[in-house]
């Protein structure tokens, strides 16, 4: 089942913020290719990250999520399952909420 769609949400915390977090995902999910979603500062400690696509690339992605950019670190991430929507056609950046 290494190809079936699924939806993960990830939380990372820790030195997250002006790091290039956002981007080291971004770039990643662009070199992983297939993967939809979006990634954003929350607070002044935390990553959120949606993401959809194929299993094999979303475990991969995740990974790449939890090692962080070289100058980050990160405390915790938790990464939860849920129901792919398809709502999104690429991958970016959003505002910080």
């Amino acid at each position: 089942m290494d190809n079936e769609i699924i939806r993960v949400h990830i939380h990372v915390k820790g030195r997250v913020q002006g790091v290039g977090f956002r981007a080291h995902v971004e770039y990643h999910a662009d070199q992983i290719g297939g993967i939809n979603g979006w990634v954003r500062n929350v607070g002044y400690d935390t990553v959120e990250c949606i993401a959809e696509g194929e299993r094999s690339r979303i475990e991969k992605f995740i990974e790449f999520v939890k090692q962080g950019p070289r100058a980050s670190r990160v405390d915790e991430c938790k990464v939860e399952y849920e129901n792919v929507t398809g709502e999104f056609t690429g991958f970016g950046v959003k505002r910080s909420s």
